[in-house]
């Protein structure tokens, strides 16, 4: 991970000079004086129902969390954290033994802490008082267990920002998100109609406990997002109004600095915005610190748009009046980044444009899409002309990682958010007005579903290549640290991770790799011949493949 190693080479120049320049970001605490801290009792009712006056946290049947919170930021901050503690400590749990994982050494470890202080030092200044305020109220309740990297509060705004360094670091894999909406002529009803996946991966454990967050604040439109213990941004959600939020990572080089997480834009758009306009608006005076796609879908304009924000570019990108579909994954399309470099490279090089057009080529199958086609496509595995890619492959549209699938019908006030694994579980359906309607006094202790509009599970989860991909991925895993550690590989093994997932290039590379490194040099050259008839992921993987059949040939 060379990124990785970059950041540790930079550690090292910037431990000198942590002092300088971030005693005040250390330091800095958001004003709360002026708000009612008063947070009502916490009361079980059985060990997944928790209510806290008229808030509630509550488990539905399908393993998702549900949460309702009300009041003023650092309530709404407060009353998360003293609902959700275990799960946010959990979370915060999952996310330093990932990165411990990734970074064992203690002394690399140190450096990296310094450098996270270097870096986030100017955070604080970009992310506005009332979200501050909430993420101060949501660390009264964090885990004490991680304070040489922090105190909780700062652990917590800090984690806000862990997306963007994710979109940033691409070598990390972390996403690849894919987004679409059909309205007008294309839908069955004409209303607007929002598919999307959140492709963000740091390890199984962190998608396991999914919240879907209802919150009422005292100012501001009340809204919904699908998020994690910890997480006050918004990567997927919709309004009281009809206003939905997803995000789609761009290019980025690493920051030098970070300022606005991504998260709290989008988090800002569905509290005070109704309209693109007003969306656009906000987006235009927030500073960013990555490249992203900030996919906006409007009831009142009947319409979807695209904000493709970075640190030194802002563009809008409409599709024409008389189109009824706009599609997005993770290169960006209005004018403003028409010779963006680092753009045209990614269209290129990467798998976002594959993506693309798998979604233009299901969309154009059907002739009027209804939710349960929107849940289709988001779940489709298969590659262009539905050639068989292999399970996991991150040209497909459902790469079997995503922390969730999500579909809005804004003009209706309804969303269906899947439940595990990935988007196979059932998508579960909630109506805002329902869910926001009469509120007061009113705890609920059974899920906020419709379930009777739910979209079941896919079959797919049942069948035997299911069962052999999750084989699969543990066994790669295997093979990718035995290569690390210059361990041997039974033969056996090698072969049978080319069975249970044969269509998919990777197995095939890491076989060839193996071989390469033990100097089995007529092995290694059949395994690498073989991944290149398959669907490779990236230009960059292809040409590393390339190399080795080049090295063994010299």
């Amino acid at each position: 991970m060379k990124y990785l190693g970059r950041i540790i080479t930079i550690s090292l120049l910037t431990v000198f000079l942590v002092s300088c320049g971030v005693s005040k970001s250390l330091h800095d605490r958001p004003d709360v004086s002026g708000y009612n801290a008063s947070v009502p009792q916490k009361v079980k009712v059985n060990d997944s129902t928790f209510i806290a006056g008229d808030n509630f946290l509550l488990k539905n049947k399908q393993g998702q969390w549900e949460l309702y919170v009300e009041g003023n930021p650092l309530q709404i901050g407060e009353i998360t954290g003293l609902l959700t503690q275990e799960l946010m400590q959990k979370q915060e749990a999952i996310f330093f033994n990932k990165v411990e994982q990734i970074v064992p050494s203690k002394f690399q470890q140190y450096l990296l802490r310094k450098f996270l202080a270097w870096y986030n030092r100017k955070m604080y200044q970009y992310i506005p008082q009332e979200y501050k305020t909430e993420i101060f109220g949501l660390s009264q309740y964090a885990s004490s267990n991680f304070s040489e990297i922090g105190e909780p509060y700062l652990r917590l705004l800090y984690l806000h920002g862990a997306h963007d360094i994710g979109h940033a670091l691409q070598d990390l894999m972390l996403v690849g998100c894919s987004s679409f909406a059909v309205w007008g002529n294309k839908t069955v009803d004409g209303e607007l109609l929002i598919g999307r996946n959140f492709d963000f991966y740091a390890g199984d454990a962190f998608a396991k406990e999914k919240i879907i967050a209802f919150v009422n604040p005292t100012k501001g439109h009340k809204f919904m997002s699908v998020t994690w213990g910890g997480m006050i941004g918004v990567v997927s959600g919709m309004n009281d109004q009809g206003l939905t939020v997803t995000i789609n990572a761009g290019k980025s080089e690493i920051p030098l600095v970070a300022k606005t997480p991504i998260s709290i834009v989008t988090r800002e758009i569905l509290q005070y915005a109704s309209t693109i306009d007003e969306a656009i608006a906000i987006a235009k005076k927030r500073q960013v610190f990555v490249s992203e796609a900030i996919f906006v879908g409007s009831a009142t304009d009947k319409k979807a748009v695209l904000i493709e924000v970075s640190p030194d570019n802002f563009g809008v990108y409409e599709v024409p009046n008389t189109a009824d579909e706009l599609i997005c994954s993770n290169h960006f399309q209005s004018d403003a980044y028409k010779h963006d470099e680092r753009n045209i490279q990614w269209i290129e090089e990467s798998h976002s444009m594959y993506r693309f057009r798998r979604m233009e080529e299901l969309i154009s199958e059907e002739n009027k899409i209804d939710v349960d086609d929107a849940v289709a496509i988001l779940r489709n595995k298969k590659g262009l002309a539905n050639k068989s890619i292999g399970f996991g492959n991150e040209k497909a549209l459902n790469q079997l990682l995503a922390h969730h699938g999500i579909v809005f019908k804004p003009e209706s006030k309804e969303v269906w958010v899947s439940s595990n694994p990935y988007q196979l579980g059932e998508f579960v359906m909630y109506d805002l007005d329902d869910v926001f309607k009469n509120r007061e006094g009113n705890p609920a202790t059974q899920t906020l579903s419709r379930s009777n509009k739910n979209i079941p599970q896919d079959p797919f989860v049942h069948s035997q290549a299911y069962k052999d991909y999750e084989k699969y991925r543990v066994l790669e895993r295997e093979v990718e640290a035995a290569i690390e550690n210059k361990a041997a590989i039974p033969p056996q093994k090698l072969a049978e991770l080319k069975r249970l997932n044969p269509e998919y290039w990777k197995a095939y590379y890491l076989t060839g790799k193996y071989y390469f490194e033990k100097n089995f040099d007529a092995a290694a050259k059949i395994a690498f011949e073989k991944a290149l008839t398959k669907e490779i992921t990236t230009v960059p993987d292809r040409e590393r493949i390339e190399n080795y059949i080049q090295k063994l040939k010299n």
